[in-house]
């Protein structure tokens, strides 16, 4: 499974410091594979695709190949992901 990962552009922050980070790392620790967008750091009102598919403005967001979107805190995230569940049932 592809994904997209709308993520911060502060990318040299470690997931112990940074939402983003924390979620991509758990993407790369269970082989996931997914493409990263970049969206607007500030101001949030910016980040159009987030809001269209999450209904929020906040990071990160993860966007599947059918338009879905999944996003909650990221601790939950990372260990849903970590657990293999990214899609609920997986």
């Amino acid at each position: 499974m592809a994904v997209t990962l709308h993520r911060c552009p502060l990318t040299f922050l470690p997931g112990s410091v940074d939402p983003c980070s924390r979620v991509q790392e758990a993407l790369d620790a269970q082989g996931v594979e997914y493409t990263v967008v970049k969206e607007w750091g500030f101001p949030r009102g910016r980040r159009t695709r987030v809001i269209e598919l999450s209904g929020q403005n906040r990071l990160p967001v993860v966007e599947f190949e059918d338009g879905t979107a999944y996003r909650e805190e990221s601790e939950d995230m990372a260990a849903r992901i970590r657990a293999g569940q990214l899609r609920g049932s997986d």
